[in-house]
């Protein structure tokens, strides 16, 4: 072979590796990843394909979703291709609303981004709502559940002579609160069936009731402790008060925009609003079929 197409080759070689690379262009949302019959699949319907599954698909493999993305919005091209002109009305309106609510919830998260509400804000809401606190009532009560009266009876009495409570609860309570001595910790109002509720709610500290009946059998209960709830504090109230603040100041742009807009409700007057159920007006032709 001759030395001087040796060198040729050699130095073409040099100047491949010798000219700068051109980097593939970072994929965008107008990146076109297929056409059908010359219509264009972007990354941007894949992407918003994929953000609308359900959280269990998201979870698949990448390439995986890629694949199945692609194939249906491939399909589903074709499909509506074969349409042509002729899109029916119901879909028109149906895409109308659809832009409807995208628009009117990124103006909502607009609103929001751009008013943020401050700490002091939130430290002023917190004030006024906990300022006059007043907790309900809240029990740390055990019990003793027995099928009929006569055993409560005569346990209460065994109690009163002196028995231990947690022992005896242990010993003969029929409820799943016996192993540990019958306790049934911290409750509040509505947490227990009315009858126990209001027979916890009449005993001292320390007391014991007289037998109680509910539909679970017969108890005899002893009052723990009794105390009020407290107010939580900022940090546990934190994300109710920007939620309750958020959506006074979305309702109140709500209101205002619907407020400064010129809107003319003329054409719904007289109308029936029994027309609602006029599914047949949007697709007549599927109705008939």
């Amino acid at each position: 072979m001759s030395k001087h197409l040796n060198f040729l080759r050699a130095s073409a070689v040099a100047v491949c590796f010798a000219l700068p690379a051109f980097a593939q262009e970072e994929p965008s949302l107008d990146t076109v990843v297929a056409t059908v019959n010359g219509e264009a699949i972007t990354l941007g319907d894949m992407i918003s394909i994929r953000a609308g599954l359900q959280p269990q698909y998201q979870q698949l493999p990448p390439e995986t979703l890629f694949a199945s993305i692609l194939e249906q919005l491939v399909q589903q091209t074709a499909l509506s291709q074969a349409l042509g002109d002729n899109v029916p009305q119901y879909i028109e309106i149906a895409l109308n609303n659809e832009r409807r609510t995208l628009m009117a919830g990124e103006a909502l998260e607009a609103f929001v981004a751009s008013n943020e509400v401050s700490d002091e804000e939130l430290q002023t809401a917190y004030q006024d709502r906990f300022a006059n606190f007043e907790g309900e009532a809240e029990y740390n009560a055990s019990h003793i559940l027995v099928g009929t009266e006569e055993e409560a009876v005569e346990i209460r009495r065994q109690l009163q002579d002196g028995a231990d409570f947690a022992e005896t609860a242990k010993e003969k309570s029929t409820g799943p609160s016996g192993a540990s001595g019958g306790s049934l910790g911290w409750f509040g109002k509505g947490q227990m069936v009315k009858p126990f509720e209001d027979a916890v709610a009449e005993l001292a500290v320390g007391e014991i009731s007289q037998p109680v009946q509910t539909q679970f059998g017969w108890h005899l209960i002893i009052l723990n402790d009794a105390r009020k709830s407290e107010a939580p504090s900022f940090e546990e109230a934190r994300q109710e008060l920007l939620n309750d603040a958020q959506r006074k100041a979305v309702q109140g742009y709500i209101a205002k925009q619907a407020a400064a807009a010129d809107v003319d409700q003329t054409g719904a007057e007289g109308i029936d609003p029994a027309v609602l159920q006029r599914i047949d007006l949007l697709n007549p032709v599927r109705v008939q079929e």
